[in-house]
């Protein structure tokens, strides 16, 4: 079963991640914070990760330490859900379109965090949402899922398709990379023989 479960509790958040690798995109999340929760809904419906994460933060100072702490707890359940490694495709990547949005995500499982983070948001919200809590979010995740992360905006003039599109495009990245690989289902995906 790949699948995990963590709890984080510090100060600021209370924080429940729960992931199985092989569902369907079933999501049920409910962080406190509404594009947050509609943005992690489209993370699991086009990754096919099943996903239940469940957060109450600082909201009376900002939405940013639910967000990170979300991308941290996030990152370590895909760390725990993964294992070893063994028969996983490793790397993906994925252009997609939204309206004018255009991202493009490129991901390695490699334990080696890095985030290349080439977006640019038009404005400073979305709705009540801080825009640049989409790369804090993805700054944690890669970070604490050990994923070496590129992210680059190809075009795009609506902050809402840009997120969007961005969300979706790591997706769909992470649907492949977590996938088995029928030719080398009982190999680590590397020379090293360990990632």
């Amino acid at each position: 079963m790949r699948s995990a479960t963590v709890a984080r509790s510090t100060a600021e958040t209370e924080i429940t991640v729960e992931i199985d690798l092989d569902g369907v995109g079933t999501y049920d999340n409910n962080t406190g914070v509404g594009f947050f929760d509609h943005m992690l809904d489209q993370l699991s419906r086009h990754s096919l990760i099943d996903m239940t994460i469940r957060a109450k933060g600082d909201y009376h100072i900002d939405d940013h330490h639910t967000v990170e702490d979300v991308g941290i707890a996030l990152g370590q359940a895909l760390t725990k859900a993964l294992g070893d490694k063994k028969g996983i495709r490793r790397y993906a990547a994925c252009h997609l379109p939204m309206d004018d949005a255009q991202v493009r995500a490129a991901l390695d499982l490699s334990a080696r965090p890095y985030l290349i983070w080439n977006v640019d948001m038009p404005t400073d919200k979305i709705g009540t949402f801080d825009t640049e809590l989409v790369r804090e979010f993805f700054q944690a995740l890669s970070t604490h899922g050990g994923i070496t992360l590129h992210i680059d905006q190809i075009h795009g003039f609506n902050s809402h398709h840009i997120a969007e599109a961005t969300f979706k495009a790591v997706a769909r990245a992470l649907r492949e990379a977590v996938e088995t690989d029928p030719r080398k289902a009982d190999a680590i995906p590397s020379t090293k023989g360990a990632l």
